[in-house]
Parts: structure tokens; C-alpha cells; sequence
């Protein structure tokens, strides 16, 4: 049960995702797009009450056709406002406008959401593009890690938040090498070293501390520091009193890692999963590494691209389904105006367009201009057939190395399988 309620949170947080995007896209002439946030200890009578000022003050208005869009669009609003008694528990947030189309036409939408967390504020607010960063405040990781990697002669630092991890910087050293120059005795030269060791782990510990004491929020987000590196080095530097106490009190473990520079950060996520169990990523990276060893054998129970995959959804041999997050496409049913002729087909739509840009053509068959019927989001669709089946369903980040291979070397779609098909 509880697996079922993450896999519906991933799905929620992509649907939500997706619609800020299509909602950034959104533009209306002058001062015609409204956003309102209704949080949920406000009384929806009062919100209906301004709507009704706002409606009265728009005879204001000098422009006739602004006007009309801004009366049509509060009418909008306070007709489905109607269908609720008070705000749900998270609250409320509404977007309505007319928006352009193309030339000078125009076209009336309103859109609600009962967003993932609490609506932090009231706000009424007419403009050209609709106020999205309250929302997509939302999309921000609540849980962050500090990762620390360092041996004797250089450390970086980053951060995992949720399912990405961040690089931020490095520290070089200046300690000798083990070999002295001659002419220095061996004690001397052995207490000038250990002099620069402890004045670069000073060093690291000082720059640890302005970048993970930064975090906003740092006492409720800052969930803990990793830190990887050699033995004895990353021992000496935890066990040395260098850090932060607020830093060093929240430590979760010590790993070996090979690298320290910004790939070893992506090593020490890999080598402390045990100690990261429950961070999203970890379930994520342990679904795609399952998937890739599952591709390399002989009799590979899996399957990849839109088409394989799907004809495994259809005979339900689909055991676990991996979605890309970044995964833009459409799934188009496209008919003649004239004839019988009809196909579907999966595009994919670019950042800033939609699918009102792809030009349909005519048909092959009598030549007459081709119409959209239907367009369904691919993800939308092949999780419907997952469903249908009892198959698990992962939708995948690109913010790490396996999720970026899912979407770049195989389209953003794969499937561990049941059983071997011939699919």
C-alpha cells in the first residue's frame, strides 16, 4: 500500500509539473489573465465578495474588449467557486483568462488546482501571464543532503535534493607530497605537512559551512551531511572537530569513494544508498539499474521505445513501466475532413509550443486538409494501460546518470518485463 501511494505522489507531482508548464506558456493582451490563491483558512464568501467588487470596478476599464475578457473571465471564476463550501485542505489555486490563439483571437480558460501543499497566501492578481511562483515554490525539495568528498589534495561539495544532485564547488590543497625536498630533515618536513593538512581541512570545514549553512530553512530541510573520500582521510576529517557543530552533529555516515572531485559525488549517493534507503532517488536509481541488468542477459525480460513497450502493456507481460519525467510527448488521432482516412502517430512537442503548432497536412488519399480529433499525453495513456494490468509504475528524473540514459539512449520509455516476449 504504501509503494501504491509513492508511485501516485511521483504521478501527481508530474501532473502538476506539466501543468505550471503549460500555464508558463499562457499569454493574454494588456491585463486579462487572473490568479487567485485561495488558502485553505480563507472564507470562499469573502473571495466571491472581492470577485464581485473586482467585476463592478471593471466599468473602468477603457478598452472594450479588455473589459468584456475581465468581466468574462471573474463570471468564470465565481461559477465554479459555487461548487465549494470552503477550500479544501491544502487550498486553492485558480487561473482564468482569455488567451491568445494566434492573430488577434482569443480563447476563455480556466483552470484549478488543488495543489501538493499548502497555499502559503491570498493573492488576486490581474496581469498579462499568470503569478506561477507560489506554485512552483511547491516543486522546490523539501528533504536537502550535504555531500562532501575529499582526500589530501582536493574536495568538492553538492547537494542532493530529492532525486538531484547538485555540484557547487571545490577546494584544492597545497600539502606537500611525502617526498621532501632535500636539505629538510624528516621530522621537520613531516610537521610542516601535517601543519597544511589541518590548515586544508580547516579549510574544507569553513567552506562546508557557507555553502551548506546557506540552505534556506537549514534547521527543517538540511536533512544531513555524506562524506565520502579515503581511509584514513575522510576519518581524521570527521573525527577532527573541524566541522560546524550544527554541521557535524548531523553527519549520517562515512564512505569509501574513488573520485573527489564532482564525480565523486554521484559515487558517494551510489555507495551510502543503504543510508539513503528511503530518499526517492535511491528507489529510482535502484529501478533503473535492475532494468539495465535485466537488458544485457541472453534472455532479457525488457523492452524499450514506444512501440515494443506498449504491444508488452497490451498482453499485460509489463511488470514495471519507466516513465521519464522529461518524457513531451502526444499521442495524436488525426482524421480527413472528406474521407475515411484516419492515423495516430506520437510526437513530440518542444518547450514554448504546443500541439495547436504542428502542421497536419492533407490527406494522401483525397487530398483534403487533415483535423485533430484527439490528443492524449503519452504518459497519460501508457499509464492507463499499466493500470489495466496491475503494473507498476516509476516515473523517472533525469537528474541523475541512469534517468538521463532512460530518456537520451531509449526515448524516455522501457519496461521490466514479466516474462520474454517476442516484443
Amino acid at each position: 500500500m504504501a509503494e501504491e501511494v509513492e508511485m501516485d505522489s511521483a504521478r501527481k507531482r508530474y501532473e502538476f509539473k506539466k501543468t505550471l508548464e503549460r500555464l508558463r506558456q499562457k499569454e493574454g493582451s494588456g491585463t486579462e489573465l487572473i490568479t487567485i490563491y485561495i488558502p485553505p483558512d480563507k472564507q470562499i464568501y469573502d473571495v466571491t465578495s472581492q470577485l464581485r467588487d473586482e467585476f463592478g470596478q471593471c466599468s473602468n476599464i477603457k478598452s472594450k474588449q479588455t473589459r468584456s475578457n475581465v468581466q468574462s473571465a471573474i463570471s468564470s471564476i465565481l461559477s465554479r467557486l459555487k461548487y465549494y463550501n470552503r477550500p479544501p485542505e491544502r487550498g486553492l489555486a485558480i487561473f482564468c483568462g482569455a488567451i491568445k490563439i494566434g492573430g488577434d483571437r482569443t480563447d476563455l480558460e480556466c483552470t484549478i488546482i488543488e495543489p501538493p501543499d499548502i497555499v502559503p497566501l491570498y493573492m488576486y492578481r490581474c496581469s498579462s501571464r499568470f503569478e506561477l511562483e507560489p506554485m512552483e515554490q511547491m516543486l522546490v525539495e523539501k528533504e536537502v543532503y550535504g555531500l562532501l568528498v575529499l582526500d589530501r589534495r582536493e574536495s568538492y561539495l553538492g547537494f542532493l535534493r530529492g532525486n538531484r544532485i547538485e555540484p557547487i564547488s571545490g577546494v584544492t590543497s597545497t600539502v606537500p607530497g611525502k617526498q621532501r625536498k632535500g636539505g629538510q630533515s624528516a621530522m621537520r618536513f613531516q610537521r610542516l605537512r601535517l601543519i597544511a593538512i589541518n590548515e586544508f581541512y580547516k579549510k574544507i570545514a569553513d567552506r562546508a559551512t557557507d555553502v551548506f549553512m546557506a540552505e534556506p530553512d537549514f534547521y527543517n530541510r538540511f536533512k544531513g551531511v555524506l562524506i565520502g573520500g579515503p581511509t584514513p582521510t575522510k576519518d581524521e576529517f570527521a573525527s577532527g572537530g573541524y566541522l560546524h557543530h550544527e554541521l557535524q552533529k548531523r553527519v549520517i555516515g562515512l564512505f569509501d569513494v574513488s573520485y573527489t572531485n564532482e564525480s565523486g559525488l554521484s559515487e558517494l549517493v551510489d555507495n551510502a544508498h543503504e543510508a539513503l534507503r528511503g530518499v526517492e532517488v535511491m528507489k529510482e536509481k535502484s529501478v533503473m539499474d535492475r532494468f539495465l541488468k535485466e537488458l544485457i542477459k541472453d534472455e532479457s525480460a525488457s523492452a524499450y521505445g514506444e512501440e515494443s513497450v506498449r504491444k508488452n502493456l497490451e498482453i499485460g507481460a509489463v511488470d514495471t513501466l519507466l516513465l521519464s519525467e522529461t518524457l513531451r510527448n502526444v499521442r495524436l488521432r488525426i482524421r480527413c475532413q472528406s474521407c475515411d482516412y484516419e492515423k495516430e502517430e506520437t510526437v513530440q512537442i518542444d518547450p514554448g509550443k504546443s500541439v495547436k503548432d504542428i502542421p497536419l497536412g492533407n490527406c494522401p488519399t483525397c487530398t483534403a486538409p487533415l483535423y485533430l480529433e484527439e490528443e492524449t499525453d503519452i504518459i497519460d495513456e501508457l499509464t492507463e494501460l499499466a493500470d489495466s494490468t496491475s503494473t507498476k509504475v516509476m516515473i523517472i528524473s533525469d537528474d541523475f546518470e541512469e534517468g538521463s540514459i532512460l530518456f537520451n539512449a531509449f526515448g524516455g520509455i522501457a519496461a521490466i518485463l514479466r516474462y520474454k516476449t517476442g516484443y
